[in-house]
């Protein structure tokens, strides 16, 4: 078995998977909006209007990075993120939470993709590159764990408040502790630093924008990579948006159990938060043991293909039994998927900086993440078009098999 070396640093990365994934919210999200009045539609567009800002925001948050360090973009974030969850909890209104999603995609444009680099700076640093798929899965092993503990810790929150909306106000407490942080990451973190000058201001951010620019239409020019970017993005961006979906039908699960009586109404609340917090350690397990996952098969080209069509048919399968009312093969669906979400993920990660040259590295990762962005943005207004008219069922089962429709194009070799 390979070891990876067990430092301070390794920690620090492990606290901030663990204290980032702390977000409280997010084993109740669709259900704090449904009890704010908000439909399906809505929702989606919601979280579009997040995904298309994120996408916006790439460019100019990327020349923080770039002019004042990865510190200083994490440090950003972290405020920015404190500022969305302060907005969803004392302004409970629509319009209200767009500018909440707003905030919170600034947060995630200056985080995305830049806590990843930090970690393979570290590991070019060490010289143990060759460790990223190991080192990866075991820091995003403690991302899940902090996952796990927070759908309990959520769970605690919701029954004693009796209202989803204090989930937000408790998610402000670990994302301070997550800036702190940030702030005692060793400098040499940050790179190489790149200030691009220009009396201008105007001009210094079009000179960026269009260096940009030109490093993603570089990274598309090689088909190889081009597929390996569209076959990551694509699925991270069909489970991000079918994710949440576990969460009305795990509250009806739990209303229909003819046990947990002496609960009454609250017995959605525990069942949701028990079955996220076993699944998260269910997928920090995964995570961890990524390669092992990857040493099943011939190749790590193999591994990532047939893990996109499993978790693709896991998704056709749980609509199928919700349609049916098996609700239970429906929860044990989505459990399969984000499992295998959380083997593919280190895998992607690993094969991807494989793919791409080191001189375009920072644009590669960009591109897939913006790609994943524009996914989520596209999808997710028509799963929730495809829900308030169709049930969640079908909705899952037609936008999926969409999705599996382009799988031939995008098989990686």
């Amino acid at each position: 078995m390979i070891m990876i070396p067990k430092d301070l640093q390794l920690f620090k990365f492990s606290a901030y998977g663990f204290l980032k994934n702390l977000r409280f919210f997010d084993a109740f999200i669709i259900l704090f909006f449904r009890q704010q009045g908000i439909s399906f539609l809505e929702i989606g567009t919601l979280i579009s209007i997040r995904e298309i800002s994120i996408a916006i925001l790439e460019v100019p948050t990327g020349i923080i990075a770039d002019c004042y360090g990865r510190r200083s973009s994490m440090i950003f974030a972290f405020l920015s993120y404190i500022i969305s969850f302060a907005i969803f909890f004392f302004f409970p209104k629509f319009s209200f939470y767009i500018i909440a999603m707003i905030f919170f995609a600034l947060g995630e444009a200056f985080r995305t993709g830049t806590h990843k680099a930090m970690i393979l700076e570290y590991l070019d640093i060490k010289n143990i590159k060759h460790l990223k798929v190991e080192y990866y899965g075991f820091t995003r092993s403690w991302s899940q764990k902090g996952s796990a503990l927070a759908a309990l810790i959520a769970g605690a929150i919701v029954i004693y408040s009796g209202s989803y909306k204090y989930i937000f106000l408790g998610s402000i407490i670990p994302y301070i502790l997550a800036l702190f942080l940030m702030i005692s990451y060793p400098k040499e973190l940050d790179g190489e630093i790149e200030r691009k000058v220009h009396p201008n201001f105007w001009k210094a951010i079009f000179i960026n924008f269009r260096d940009t620019t030109r490093d993603f239409i570089r990274v598309f020019k090689n088909p190889l990579l081009k597929k390996s970017l569209i076959n990551s993005s694509l699925f991270d961006g069909l489970f991000k948006t079918v994710k949440d979906y576990i969460q009305p039908i795990l509250k009806a699960f739990a209303l229909s159990l003819p046990v947990l009586l002496f609960i009454k109404d609250k017995r959605d609340t525990v069942v949701i938060a028990v079955v996220y917090s076993l699944l998260f350690l269910l997928t920090s397990y995964a995570s961890k043991n990524s390669e092992k996952f990857k040493s099943m098969f011939k190749s790590l080209a193999n591994a990532i293909n047939l893990s996109f069509i499993f978790g693709v048919l896991f998704i056709i399968l749980s609509g199928v039994f919700y349609i049916l009312n098996l609700k239970i093969f429906t929860i044990v669906c989505f459990i399969l998927l984000y499992i295998f979400q959380n083997f593919r993920r280190p895998m992607n990660v690993g094969y991807i900086s494989e793919t791409i040259p080191s001189k375009v590295m920072a644009s590669g990762l960009s591109a897939e993440s913006q790609l994943k962005t524009i996914f989520v943005a596209i999808l997710s207004p028509i799963m929730g078009l495809l829900a308030d008219e169709f049930g969640i069922g079908l909705a899952l089962i037609i936008l999926t098999f969409l999705t599996l429709l382009v799988f031939p194009l995008i098989r990686v070799k």
